[in-house]
């Protein structure tokens, strides 16, 4: 039996919940139909979906049919939350598109079909409410293929499929079937439909009534013979689509297995937690699995750090949402209501709703969220009456701005207050409408290491980063880690927090900002003697519109005319309710969201605003420099001037990332403001840093003569002298190097607990059996003649900075805090496996993938403890040969002095 997840989608009102119920009922998983008008649908259970007669939250059910099982995803068909529907995409096999028959293609099936096709999903169409008179299916057919451009075919006729028109409608549509049927007449078959419908190249189209229960059955039938299931693999993978909570509070992520198997009480992989208990939910029902297969949708208790859109196991991808909140509203809270304490509860639901977009402002403590209507304010009003007996308003709401540029910048962030150190360059450039920010390095990790690259990542994803104009948050441009720079003391991690905040905020100070705001598209259907009307209050918005329908193949009822086209948010909030007072009820206003385009007043907006970007302390465009032993703060158009590493992009000019990693030419980039410094500034290098730290901080210390950092020249045989925790171009001192060096690193933890006898040591006394390796390590290493460092973890030592020693004849290395030994091994061998010989000893199996493709050899543990043995045994081989004729000489004489004093004593002696 196949495995099929399908979702029903539709405009509001066409009937996509009482399909649910007709399918639900048609495949015998329900006994009665319910009704959304009479609040008994079995999909609709929250209070507020009964009492409002709306789908608000995406739910599920499982039927099946034929040779299929069907799980069910019921969406809602409102606007206001279409970002719920379009979560549930990613995890769809096909897509059922409920359509209206009176009502033709409306403007929200327009959003969703582009949703569809954004998303790749194979779509099924019922046209819905057949029963209703002046309905036709040629009409809507038409209508369909002049508006969604689509081949859409009737497919509730299987006794048309044989006539040669059908078969030729198909075969059209695939230049293989085309030739066939040309040249032999061979008709499509069934599998060539299904791999049509499968390819989007057709869109199987059925008529009925949902009410009526007409039409279902064939629909049914058409769904279990056309819809192909997907082929997964062996390998775990899952695709969160939503989270939610029971009525118990208990925390619920919903996913989809896209390979292999989860087990209830499984560790998931990548996330370091384990599923508690799997649910099959129908409904408001579940039920408990041991177990689920790939293809099967369910709720998981027990995860805590899951996202909607997140990609688990091999799906490491993610998808945020297309669809993005038009208002901002100020959340108001009762009087004597801590907002701070609030806060969490609200960042729970957004956890929920991520299209709610629950903004904090430090300065005011106040609470604003961003969403798709008035109708979402209602529902998250009754959601947090419902949850914590709190009753909130909202203010009048003001339109969610965003900001990008139009150029090309270098930013510079530096950050170096006494004993702290960090330098980022990061390239700012546009990106194409709607593309959100993208996130890239091309750096290369001999001039900036690997784990500050990643650290520099980490913290560009973690912030919400805002503009310079209004304070709004960022969107459509690349930012690209150009260069940066650390300290081998100094660095910590929360210094390139710093410096990355701080990069980004100099890259838009310097850059042309470009204010953006949320437009809708729209349809305006009005009598025709209120056309002059519409036109007038159009232009007055700033609109971009056509009269007679434009290019979408819409079609206006007699008597009125269609005008179309797209107009900014903010002008036509509330024009419907003009719409129906001016045309007597008559008109009808449709709009959906078409993206963020260049805002029609921004002048007036930013100054409305009144935000000063060289005033907002907590998204600071100046860096910290260390200045006479103290942080200097330089502003930001000084930075050029003070910065250690030499910019990427030229003065005056900028450019995109190149293939190789370079910056090419292009317009628009600003120049630094020329320095305004006084000529007593002073400037200290890092050296002359160093000299003050450890004259103000070492003074009284006393050596021990045995720890020290790669920096230290003494008796150093490494090539580079350095700490490969936290080295960069230019911090370290380089010591002369000998040809072609071979070290052999060991991961000393992996190799403790991967022999037996240090391993039944380890857990009577760790430090004994790492005592007892470094002993056996030592001795090896007289044998092997190589440079030989042995490195323990001490990662989770809070505030360990990283530890060298040289113990015997070998090097010791504890990591510092939040350092692996896997990460200093993998950042040592893309150091060092290029020019001299790496051996790593370890039997990690992603370690050893990942120090092999950087070039190094590979021991397991086995291996090592072979070789040892090997060598070890050879030694002592070799030592008793040196030593033979020596032991032969010594048994001679001590054979001579035993036969003189057995001889019989004659008074000589």
């Amino acid at each position: 039996m196949k495995r099929i997840t399908i979702g029903i989608l539709a405009h509001v009102d066409a009937g996509k919940t009482t399909l649910s119920e007709a399918l639900l009922f048609s495949s015998g998983a329900i006994r009665k139909t319910g009704r959304v008008d009479h609040g008994d649908a079995f999909l609709d259970t929250d209070e507020q979906e009964k009492r409002r007669g709306i789908t608000i939250f995406s739910k599920q059910a499982v039927f099946r049919y034929g040779d299929t099982e069907f799980t069910l995803l019921d969406t809602p068909g409102h606007v206001d939350f279409s970002a719920e529907a379009e979560r549930a995409l990613q995890v769809l096999d096909a897509a059922v598109l409920v359509v209206s028959a009176p009502d033709g293609v409306q403007s929200h099936t327009v959003t969703l079909w582009n949703l569809l096709k954004s998303y790749r999903v194979p779509v099924f169409v019922f046209v819905n409410k057949m029963d209703q008179p002046g309905t036709k299916k040629d009409r809507v057919l038409e209508q369909l293929k002049n508006t969604l451009k689509g081949a859409f075919l009737d497919f509730s006729r299987p006794e048309a499929f044989s006539t040669p028109e059908f078969q030729e409608e198909l075969a059209v549509l695939d230049e293989t079937l085309l030739d066939r049927f040309l040249e032999e007449g061979t008709p499509v078959d069934h599998d060539s439909i299904v791999r049509l419908v499968r390819e989007r190249k057709l869109f199987p189209c059925f008529f009925g009534s949902a009410l009526r229960q007409e039409g279902v059955d064939a629909f049914l039938s058409g769904l279990d013979r056309y819809a192909a299931a997907p082929e997964y693999p062996a390998e775990f993978g899952a695709k969160v689509f939503k989270i939610s909570r029971d009525a118990q509070g208990t925390r619920l992520t919903f996913m989809k297995i896209t390979g292999g198997t989860l087990k209830a009480k499984m560790m998931i992989p990548g996330l370091d937690e384990k599923a508690d208990q799997l649910r099959l939910y129908s409904g408001a029902r579940f039920t408990p699995l041991p177990e689920a297969e790939a293809g099967t949708v369910l709720a998981v208790t027990g995860l805590t750090e899951t996202r909607a859109g997140e990609g688990l196991g091999f799906e490491t991808g993610s998808r945020m949402p297309i669809l993005s909140p038009v208002l901002a509203y100020r959340i108001v809270l009762p009087d004597g209501t801590d907002a701070a304490a609030m806060l969490p509860k609200f960042r729970a639901l957004e956890e929920e709703e991520p299209e709610l977009h629950i903004l904090w402002d430090e300065q005011t403590k106040e609470i604003h969220a961003e969403l798709m209507g008035a109708v979402q304010t209602e529902v998250l009003k009754a959601l947090v009456k419902t949850r914590w007996g709190v009753d909130i308003g909202f203010d009048t709401g003001n339109i969610a701005y965003r900001e990008t540029i139009a150029d090309t910048v270098e930013g510079v962030g530096h950050f170096e207050p006494l004993r702290h150190y960090a330098e980022v360059h990061l390239i700012l450039s546009p990106g194409e409408p709607g593309s959100g920010l993208r996130f890239e390095t091309n750096v290369r990790t001999d001039k900036f290491a690997t784990n500050w690259q990643r650290l520099v990542m980490t913290h560009l994803e973690e912030k919400e980063h805002v503009g310079v104009l209004t304070g709004s948050p960022i969107t459509d441009m690349k930012i690209e880690i150009a260069a940066g720079k650390a300290h081998e003391k100094h660095t910590e991690g929360g210094d390139f927090r710093q410096a990355t905040y701080r990069a980004v905020r100099n890259g838009l100070m310097q850059a042309e900002s470009v204010l953006l705001e949320p437009w809708y598209s729209f349809t305006l259907e009005v009598p025709q003697g209120a056309v002059g009307r519409a036109m007038t209050d159009l232009d007055r918005m700033c609109a971009r519109f056509a009269v007679g329908g434009g290019d979408g193949g819409e079609e206006a009822r007699p008597g009125f005319t269609l005008v179309t086209g797209e107009v900014p948010v903010s002008e036509i909030l509330n024009y419907a309710d003009d719409v129906r007072a001016y045309t007597k009820g008559e008109g009808r206003l449709d709009v959906r969201f078409s993206g963020y385009k260049p805002c029609h007043n921004a002048e007036d907006v930013i100054i409305a605003s009144g935000y000063d970007p060289e005033l907002d302390v907590r998204n600071s465009p100046d860096s910290v420099f260390c200045s006479h032993g103290v942080g200097t703060v330089i502003p930001w158009y000084e930075v050029k001037d003070y910065m250690h590493v030499p910019a990427v992009l030229e003065d005056g000019a900028s450019g995109g990332a190149s293939g190789d990693g370079s910056f090419g030419d292009a317009e628009g980039a600003q120049r630094f403001r020329p320095r305004t410094g006084g000529p007593d500034e002073i400037l200290l290098s890092v050296e002359e840093i160093d000299a003050i730290i450890d004259r103000t901080f070492n003074a009284n210390r006393r050596s021990s003569g045995k720890k020290r950092r790669w920096g230290q020249p003494k008796k150093r045989r490494f090539k580079e002298v350095r700490d490969y925790s936290a080295a960069a171009p230019g911090s370290v001192k380089i010591a002369e190097a000998k040809p072609r060096t071979e070290y052999l690193l060991v991961d000393g933890y992996n190799i403790i607990f991967a022999w037996e006898d240090l391993k039944a040591l380890a857990a009577l006394n760790i430090d004994s059996a790492r005592l007892k390796l470094q002993d056996i390590l030592a001795d090896y290493q007289g044998y092997r003649g190589c440079e030989l460092i042995v490195v323990f973890d001490a990662y989770r030592v809070a505030g360990h900075p990283v530890e060298i020693l040289d113990w015997d004849n070998i090097h010791i290395v504890f990591t510092k805090e939040a350092q692996t030994a896997d990460s200093y091994i993998e950042q040592f061998s893309e150091e060092h496996a290029k020019t001299d010989r790496v051996i790593v000893a370890t039997s990690d199996g992603l370690e050893q993938i990942i120090v092999r493709s950087a070039g190094s050899e590979l021991l397991s543990a086995q291996d090592l403890r072979d070789d040892i043995l090997r060598r070890t045994a050879a030694a002592r081989e070799t030592h008793l040969a040196a030593a033979a004729p020596k032991n032969t000489e010594l048994a001679e004489k001590l054979a001579e002095i035993r036969g003189q004093l057995e001889k019989p004593d004659d008074g000589k002696a």
